[in-house]
């Protein structure tokens, strides 16, 4: 007689699902951005990614104290100036906003893992993600290579734990990791936003970190949406380069593009941006009370998970963190 297998037999009992689940999210595989600002007394929400605020240093302290209490493994930070220049010299500033916000947190929560965004694009004048060319109608590639050695040194110096480059120029990696090593920040790792997408949905974070763009767009530094084996590429070569970690941005939307990656370097550990219109999506569609929330941001954080991400940097991350 042959056996009859019934795979529902194995779904019939609660605690056997769980015995049996193949991919587990944990608070531990949640990163959050926080974006923090200049100024002091500044607590602003911020209405395109709600229940989120910019956080000016001193106002950040009784953040910090409540991530640390939440037990939330790590942030990523984003900084907000009071000024901006044509080549976003604020970025480079050893009392940035950025470089205040690590401080604050080395003094609060100093276990916790600080990952600094490094880019230009919240710094300029005309949001773009570093110096433009003498015409003003293109990013100038290896000067901002210059700018972005000195905006990592800077974070390095107030006390970073990892530095991630996000602005996708052309030998950023290298670039980044020779100005380190070279003023002996060798033992810092670089999260290279190896695979990030010209996507159209950014759009809430750019209205929160006030990045919007003067004229053009960022299709020329940043990948066709259309485009899967170009992601094998550029991860190739920020490995060659030197990256210690990888990132693929969006992720909801590109978990094909996550599985690729994985697959194609194994041993890389792998990090996914689940990104503001993502977030801001789920949340527009519980306001309107057609989805349960947390069951929803649950499941996508899962299936990112599942589809080949090591960790996931989240605008979720608190409120995973309290449920899980």
């Amino acid at each position: 007689m042959h056996l009859i297998q019934r795979p529902r037999r194995l779904r019939q009992n609660a605690s056997l699902r769980r015995l049996l689940q193949e991919t587990r999210l944990n608070g531990d595989d949640l990163i959050l951005p926080l974006f923090v600002c200049a100024g002091r007394g500044i607590r602003l929400a911020m209405p395109s990614l709600p229940g989120h605020y910019q956080y000016s240093p001193d106002e950040l302290v009784a953040e910090v104290k409540l991530l640390r209490d939440l037990g939330v493994l790590g942030v990523m930070l984003f900084g907000i100036p009071s000024t901006k220049d044509a080549i976003g010299s604020q970025a480079c500033c050893d009392n940035g906003v950025v470089q205040q916000a690590i401080r604050v947190f080395k003094e609060y929560y100093p276990s916790c893992l600080l990952i600094t965004d490094l880019c230009f694009c919240e710094y300029t004048t005309h949001g773009h993600c570093g110096a433009l060319t003498a015409s003003g109608l293109d990013v100038d590639n290896d000067r901002t290579l210059e700018l972005l050695g000195q905006q990592a040194l800077s974070h390095a110096r107030a006390g970073a734990d990892v530095i991630a480059p996000s602005g996708m120029m052309d030998g950023m990696v290298a670039a980044i990791r020779a100005a380190l090593d070279g003023t002996g920040f060798t033992a810092i790792p670089i999260l290279s936003y190896a695979v990030k997408y010209s996507s159209a949905l950014y759009g809430p974070f750019r209205l929160a970190a006030q990045t919007t763009l003067e004229q053009g767009d960022r299709k020329s530094y940043q990948m066709d949406p259309a485009n899967r084996f170009e992601a094998l590429k550029e991860a190739g070569l920020d490995i060659a380069e030197g990256a210690d970690m990888l990132m693929v941005k969006p992720a909801h939307t590109y978990l094909d593009i996550i599985r690729e990656v994985k697959n194609k370097f194994p041993i890389i550990p792998l990090a996914a941006y689940h990104v503001s219109g993502e977030y801001a999506m789920i949340k527009a569609a519980a306001a309107q009370k057609l989805v349960d929330e947390m069951a929803v941001a649950l499941e996508v954080l899962t299936a990112i998970k599942r589809a080949g991400a090591d960790f996931i940097i989240t605008y979720y991350a608190k409120e995973i963190r309290e449920l899980l």
